[in-house]
C-alpha cells in the first residue's frame, strides 16, 4: 500500500480528518462533533473542552479509516490546523485549568482595550503591525481576563497555549511547557510575536498593562516555529486511540484559514477569501512593509518562506444566517431565486458591520447599516444586498493591500460558502472586476495534508505539494454590465464606509438614496 497522510481540521463545532495518498489524491473524510458551551446570561461566553475535542478526533479517525479502507499502519504523518485565537490555560503537566476560550469568546473586551491603549501610549511597534487595535479575540487579552476572574487558580497557571499547539503537544506526549513548539502563525497573528522586536512584546510593557502579567513573557516564551518544522512524534497511547502507528511525525500546526488558503492553491500574486461564518483574507509576498488596518503581517505564517498577510470580515455567513432567522426561514429557502437578481436591483446598500469591523477600520463597536429601504423590500432583497456589501468590503480591503505592495493577480474564493453559493462568487467577480476562481471540490483539510506530506518527506516544499494535491478551479468571469453598475455603487459604499466609520466626512450623503433608487430602476447617470 502506498504511503498515506492525514490532514486534521478542527472547526468551531467539529473536527474533520482527510486522508491523502502519496500522489495527493483525497482518499476519504471522517468527522465528529463536539459541543460549544454558551451561556444565556452572557452572550460573550464561548468555550470548549479539550477532552471533548480529543475524543472527537479519535472518533473521526475511526470513521475515516473504516470508510476509506485505509489501514492505520499505512498513515505516515498527520498535521493539525485549528480555529484561532482559541486559548487554553494549563497547569503542571500541561493539564487544562479550564476550557478553551474559543475564538468567538468575546469576554476580554476591556482587557483588549487596555492593551491597545497602553501599546499606543508606550509606542509599542507591535500594535501597528496588527491593525492598530489588539482584539478581544486574541491571546493576551484572554489570558488577562482569565487571570482576573480565576483568582483561586492563578497559582496553578503555568502557561497558555493556542489550540493547534495544545493538540500537537497532547498527541506527541509533551508535558513540559518548555518543550512545546509554538506556531509562528498563531503567535504572530494573535500574540504580537515577530522577530522584528525580538519575539513577544517586552515584559515591562506587559507588566504596565496589569501587574498580573508579571513573568508572563517567560511563561509564554519558547520555541517558535514555522509549519515545515516537526512538533514531535505520535505517542504510543494516542496512536492506539487514533488507530495509527506510533512515532509518525506531526509538524507544527497553524490556523485553519491560513492553511485553507494554501490548500486552495494560494501562491504569490493570489489573494484567497476564506469565506465561512466570517471571512479571512489571506495572501503571501516575498517582502512587504507595514499596511495600516490589516490583522497581521507575519514572516512564515502561511508559507514558511514568505510573509503571511491576513485581513478579513468579522461576519459573512453569520450575517446571511441572521437575515434568514429574522425572516423565520432557512438560508437555503431564502437563497432560492437569488440568481435572478441583477446588480443594484434592490436599491439597498448594506454596510456589513453586524459583528463589527475587522479590516480596515478595526472597530468592534460598529453595527450593520442598510440604506434605501421601502415598504416593499423583502428579506431576500436584504440577503442579496448583504452579499453585495461583503463583496464591496472585500474590494476595499484588497485595494488597501495593493496600496501596501501586496501583489494581487488572482482572486480565489475558498472556504465552505463558495462551494455552494454560485451567486456569491458571481457577485464577487462583478464587484471586483476580475475572474474569481473557486476550487472544484471542498478544500478543507488540504492545507493540513500539504504539511503532513512534507513532514513525511513525500514532497519537498509547499509548491510541490500544492502541484500534487490542490483541486482544479471553476472560474466565474465578471459580467461587464454588472461591473459597470457596481462601478457606480462602490464609490458610494466607500464614502459611507469611511464616513460612518469615523475616518472621513461623507460629503455627498444627500445624493445616496436618490442614486440608489435610480440604479434600482435601471437609470443611467
Amino acid at each position: 500500500m502506498p504511503s498515506v497522510v492525514a490532514g486534521v481540521d478542527f472547526g468551531t463545532l467539529s473536527v474533520r480528518v482527510t486522508l491523502f495518498s502519496d500522489v495527493g489524491r483525497a482518499l476519504g473524510h471522517g468527522s465528529a462533533e463536539y459541543p460549544l458551551h454558551r451561556r444565556r446570561d452572557d452572550p460573550d461566553y464561548a468555550t470548549q473542552s479539550h477532552d471533548d475535542q480529543m475524543a472527537a478526533l479519535a472518533a473521526a479517525f475511526k470513521k475515516v479509516l473504516a470508510g476509506s479502507g485505509v489501514k492505520g499502519e499505512d498513515v505516515v504523518a498527520l498535521a493539525i490546523d485549528t480555529t484561532g485565537s482559541s486559548v487554553v490555560m494549563v497547569g503542571e503537566g500541561l493539564q487544562p485549568l479550564s476550557e478553551y476560550y474559543l475564538w468567538c469568546d468575546h469576554r476580554a473586551k476591556a482587557e483588549a482595550q487596555e492593551i491597545t491603549a497602553k501599546a499606543h501610549r508606550d509606542g509599542v511597534e507591535a500594535i501597528d503591525w496588527c491593525g492598530g487595535v489588539y482584539s478581544h479575540e486574541w491571546g493576551f487579552a484572554k489570558v488577562l481576563h482569565w487571570l482576573r476572574h480565576n483568582a483561586e487558580k492563578r497559582g496553578q497557571f503555568v502557561t497558555a497555549l493556542e489550540h493547534c499547539d495544545m493538540v500537537a503537544a497532547t498527541l506527541t506526549g509533551v508535558t513540559d511547557p518548555k518543550m512545546v513548539k509554538r506556531s509562528v502563525c498563531a503567535m504572530g497573528h494573535k500574540w504580537m510575536w515577530n522577530p522584528r522586536w525580538d519575539g513577544l512584546p517586552a515584559q515591562d510593557f506587559l507588566t504596565r498593562v496589569d501587574p498580573l502579567f508579571d513573568g508572563i513573557r517567560a511563561k509564554i516564551n519558547g520555541t517558535f516555529c514555522t509549519s515545515d518544522k516537526i512538533a514531535g512524534k505520535l505517542a504510543p497511547g494516542w496512536a492506539e486511540k487514533l488507530g495509527l502507528k506510533p512515532g509518525i511525525p506531526i509538524p507544527v500546526g497553524a490556523f485553519d484559514a491560513h492553511w485553507d488558503a494554501l490548500g486552495a492553491g494560494c501562491k504569490i500574486g493570489d489573494v484567497v477569501n476564506v469565506v465561512g461564518t466570517s471571512t479571512c483574507i489571506i495572501a503571501t509576498a516575498k517582502d512587504v512593509g507595514l499596511i495600516p488596518g490589516l490583522c497581521g503581517i507575519v514572516p512564515g505564517s502561511v508559507d514558511p518562506h514568505l510573509m503571511g498577510i491576513e485581513a478579513g470580515l468579522s461576519a459573512t455567513g453569520d450575517i446571511f444566517d441572521a437575515i434568514a432567522k429574522r425572516a423565520n426561514t432557512k438560508i437555503a429557502e431564502l437563497s432560492r431565486g437569488l440568481e435572478n437578481y441583477r446588480a443594484g436591483q434592490t436599491g439597498l446598500l448594506r454596510l456589513t458591520w453586524d459583528n463589527g469591523d475587522r479590516t480596515v477600520l478595526v472597530r468592534p463597536d460598529l453595527g450593520g447599516i442598510t440604506l434605501g429601504w421601502n415598504l416593499l423590500h423583502t428579506a431576500q432583497d436584504e440577503l442579496f444586498a448583504a452579499i453585495e456589501g461583503t463583496a464591496f468590503h472585500t474590494r476595499l480591503i484588497l485595494e488597501r493591500m495593493a496600496e501596501g505592495g501586496v501583489p494581487i493577480e488572482r482572486i480565489i474564493n475558498g472556504g465552505g460558502i463558495p462551494q455552494h453559493n454560485p451567486v456569491l462568487n458571481q457577485v464577487y467577480a462583478n464587484v471586483l472586476g476580475k475572474p474569481v476562481l473557486v476550487p472544484d471540490g471542498v478544500p478543507t483539510g488540504f492545507g493540513a495534508g500539504i504539511f503532513a506530506s512534507m513532514a513525511a518527506g513525500l514532497h519537498a516544499d509547499v509548491a510541490a505539494a500544492q502541484a500534487a494535491m490542490c483541486l482544479p478551479f471553476r472560474t466565474f468571469q465578471p459580467d461587464p454590465a454588472a461591473h459597470a453598475v457596481y462601478q457606480r455603487l462602490y464609490p458610494m459604499f466607500r464614502e459611507l464606509y469611511l464616513g460612518f466609520g469615523g475616518v472621513a466626512a461623507a460629503a455627498n450623503l444627500g445624493s445616496v438614496l436618490p442614486e440608489l433608487r435610480k440604479i434600482a430602476q435601471g437609470g443611467s447617470h
